[in-house]
């Protein structure tokens, strides 16, 4: 690498008028290839009208159609005979993998080797720029399988020339830590929070291990989790986004942002309606697009693919990092999100009020929510049960005073409906004591179950 801290200074940092132009170009060539080589696209420009020669640059990306995860699944097996949206014959298909199906049936996308390559490069760049780079050792606390994450990482390493530890998950021995040194490790919060505790158990300070610096990947977070993650680390926190569908954002040592790979995914911020763009600045949905490098293949790509997360772009100046792709904030999940008298309460929203730094001296961190509809009055109560160490020795007011004022500072609504119509209660729960440890797979942190109590 010419730059220790960028991995493809070439593409990284050309200047934004130049990348636009490589935008442009790659989205030409990523129509026709979809028109010509995928059957969903093939019927999609035909049914809708379209000529594929139209699409010149991004912009005109507004007159597509969007697609969905559900235009997915109708478009594969058992709803249809063929996968619609595979774009290379069987021959050239190297891995084929699933999304996790938390929000129904799992979606298939057929990966070729060149589709690999240009994965990896994107984990790559977001390493270097976090400072990961040749002689480091990382273990990856994600799940090897149907998912792309943890694959993707590990072949990343290999452009790199750092090393990978493969333990899939968190709950390795302490011994590797020791024995083989590591110098960052990628997780969820979660998980480095427990492995922060087992250290302690152990005699070891977290902050006086090998590790120079956490990655937390897979899901989004609050500000305040972060915080005191890096607190019980004592070392940097660094922020990544990825999907099976291909976007891998990332933050760079600035941390103040996810540096958006647009060579290779075009990333668009549509309003709530999802008729038109938002300005730089404003919330809206992440619609991502599939940028294939002129002359190379792809198994499944996507045009105009809603996210179902929303985002922000926060800038598309040159970062003092150097690098001039654009910056966007944490995507949060839709499917994270409960409308409570008209007002979105995300998972993030839940999490920030359980983190508050005094509330972190009795508390795990982890926590559940649900929402319930009052059966015999119109009113809706949101129930937050956060795990304590201590029952004995907990302050239940201090907690429940801090929730709310970090809760309410972001919902005004709310606020202004507590005790009316709306209102919050609050369960202290001993260590083990939260449904979700119960439940397999991935835990739901915020439930609406107005459904059954209605």
């Amino acid at each position: 690498m010419d730059n220790p801290k960028i991995f493809n200074p070439a593409i990284e940092t050309m200047p934004r008028s130049d990348l636009d132009a490589c935008i442009d170009e790659r989205l030409r060539y990523t129509v026709r290839y979809a028109y010509e080589h995928s059957p969903f696209y093939r019927k999609w420009f035909s049914k809708n009208h379209l000529d594929p020669g139209e699409i010149r640059e991004h912009e005109d990306l507004l007159e597509l159609p969007l697609i969905s995860s559900a235009s997915i699944r109708r478009n594969q097996p058992p709803v249809t005979d063929e996968f619609m949206f595979k774009s290379v014959d069987w021959e050239e298909v190297y891995t084929i993998h699933e999304t996790s199906g938390t929000s129904g049936v799992p979606k298939s996308f057929f990966l070729t080797w060149q589709d690999w390559t240009r994965y990896a490069e994107k984990y790559a760049r977001i390493f270097v720029s976090q400072g990961i780079g040749k002689g480091d050792r990382v273990i990856i606390c994600a799940s090897y399988g149907m998912n792309v994450g943890a694959n993707t990482m590990t072949l990343a390493a290999r452009e790199i020339g750092m090393t990978i530890i493969p333990t899939g998950k968190c709950n390795f021995p302490i011994r590797m830590i020791s024995s083989y040194e590591p110098t960052a490790i990628v997780g969820s919060v979660f998980k480095l929070l427990k492995l922060a505790r087992r250290l302690d158990k152990e005699g070891l300070s977290p902050a006086e291990t090998s590790l120079e610096r956490l990655v937390v990947g897979g899901e989004s977070f609050a500000k305040e989790s972060r915080s005191y993650l890096a607190e019980i680390w004592q070392m940097d926190v660094f922020n990544t986004y990825g999907s099976t569908e291909g976007t891998m954002c990332g933050e760079c040592a600035e941390i103040d942002g996810l540096h958006v790979p647009e060579d290779l995914v075009h990333l668009d911020v549509y309003d709530p309606q999802l008729k038109t763009f938002v300005k730089d600045g404003e919330c809206g949905r992440a619609v991502l697009t599939t940028l294939i490098p002129v002359g190379e293949r792809c198994g499944t790509l996507l045009l105009n693919y809603d996210t179902e997360d929303t985002t922000v772009v926060l800038t598309r100046k040159r970062c003092p990092c150097g690098r001039t792709h654009m910056k966007i904030f944490s995507p949060e999940r839709e499917a994270e999100t409960v409308w409570i008298l008209e007002t979105p309460v995300n998972r993030v929203d839940i999490e920030r009020g359980v983190f508050q730094r005094d509330n972190m001296d009795y508390l795990t961190g982890e926590y559940e929510a649900f929402v319930y509809q009052q059966e015999d009055e119109d009113s809706i109560v949101l129930r937050v049960s956060m795990e304590c160490m201590d029952p004995d020795t907990i302050d239940s007011q201090l907690i429940r005073d801090r929730f709310l004022e970090s809760f309410f500072s972001f919902k005004p609504r709310l606020a202004d409906a507590y005790g009316e119509n709306f209102d919050i209660v609050f369960h202290i729960a001993p260590p083990g004591g939260l449904e979700l440890h119960r439940t397999k797979g991935r835990p739901k942190r915020l439930v609406d179950r107005r459904e059954l109590t209605s």
